[in-house]
């Protein structure tokens, strides 16, 4: 489904996909099984643009749009969404608001390295007692003379072990998200503790880490965007995040489709490929179907940031309806399958794994219901909203 994508679009997919056949999909399976991507991906990577898409060139970016985004993150998604978790968490979530809220230095400082590969950002939002409730987050940053002192714990974090920078979110002021600041934090400042987090259900070969600080100091310098600014900083990262997370899980929805096309084709059962027996097809066009509505509401989107109009609700029902089909189409996806489907020798059973996570993070299926009916009714649902 094209819909009239221009050549560069068009070539930039392209270039993804063979990118993802040649250096992904062969080594997804021993990725997952190590729990540990082949960090040489970083570089790769990098030198293709992929890290620097949308971001200006004379930051170090690739440029383009972000329905290209989009489609270099779907591209990724079918190959293995751990490795598509690097980019959106790196550029996706760091580097463009980075690119919207960083100082002149800022920007020179960390795009040109974030953007080749070179260095690699984590977004410390997340903490053991605040997920969806993040303006309840309990990390402090405390000023001592020109300089911030933080202490706190973060975790989940996407690349935390492998990252070189944290964009930190600490709490400066009173409760509520008006009192929540930003930070760049440097992965290698005295007092910042990183442990890896193993035995995951999916995204096995991502870096996932617990972060600690234990009195880690920055100077001002440090701070990204005004202080109380932090909050509107997250969500504003989190709502193009969002749109990413739906790209990468139309990518799963149609690795599902494809693989699931190519085994009925070659499964025969009494006497012939499954293909051509009704139930199957019925799942098979359930998948294509549920594929091609996530991937337009994906591309809404990015036509909408692209045209520098609102895009908040378009994006919680992109990345509710994409996860959620994600799911549905990797399990129906073993059900093709079979008992082969259980194993791993097939991908089929890691695109489920992988799925399911993505109805979790970047704000549950629930959180973003939560939203789009906020939108729809003027009324807001969640306890103690406060706003931003």
């Amino acid at each position: 489904m094209d819909l009239r994508l221009s050549p560069e679009q068009a070539a930039a997919r392209e270039l993804a996909r063979d990118f993802v056949d040649r250096d992904v999909v062969p080594y997804a399976t021993e990725w997952d099984r190590a729990e540990q991507v082949d960090r040489g991906i970083v570089g790769k990577l990098g030198d293709l643009g992929f890290l620097g898409l949308t971001v200006p060139e004379e930051y170090g970016g690739s440029g383009g749009d972000h329905l290209t985004y989009c489609l270099i993150m779907e591209e990724l998604g079918r190959g293995d969404s751990s490795v598509r978790g690097i980019v959106s968490v790196s550029l996706g979530l760091v580097a463009k608001s980075l690119g919207s809220y960083g100082t002149e230095q800022q920007k020179r400082d960390w795009l040109p390295r974030l953007c080749s590969g070179q260095a690699l950002g984590c977004f410390g939002l997340t903490e053991p007692g605040t997920g969806s409730d993040a303006a309840g987050l309990v990390t402090r940053a405390e000023p001592e003379g020109t300089d911030w002192l933080i202490t706190g714990q973060k975790t989940f974090i996407t690349n935390g072990t492998w990252a070189d920078v944290v964009l930190l979110f600490a709490r400066t002021d009173g409760p509520g998200p008006r009192g929540i600041t930003a930070f760049l934090v440097p992965t290698d400042s005295p007092g910042l503790t990183r442990r890896e987090i193993h035995g995951k259900l999916g995204l096995r070969g991502q870096a996932t880490a617990e972060l600690t600080f234990d009195g880690v100091r920055v100077p001002d310098s440090a701070r990204l965007g005004e202080r109380g600014q932090g909050f509107r900083i997250a969500m504003s990262a989190l709502d193009k995040g969002r749109m990413s997370v739906a790209a990468g899980c139309v990518g799963i929805a149609s690795g599902a489709l494809e693989a699931s096309l190519r085994y009925a084709g070659e499964r025969e059962q009494f006497g012939r490929p499954i293909a051509g027996y009704q139930l199957v097809q019925e799942m098979l066009a359930d998948m294509a179907v549920e594929t091609d509505a996530a991937r337009l509401l994906a591309w809404r989107v990015a036509d909408l940031i692209d045209r520098g109009e609102r895009f908040g609700t378009e994006a919680s029902m992109a990345k509710l309806f994409a996860s959620e089909a994600a799911v549905r189409a990797s399990n129906l996806a073993i059900q093709v399958f079979g008992g082969y489907g259980y194993i791993d020798e097939y991908p089929v059973s890691k695109y489920l794994r992988d799925a399911r996570v993505m109805t979790l993070y970047e704000g549950t299926s629930q959180i973003q219901k939560l939203l789009i009916g906020r939108a729809l009714t003027g009324v807001s649902a969640f306890s103690g909203d406060a706003g931003t």
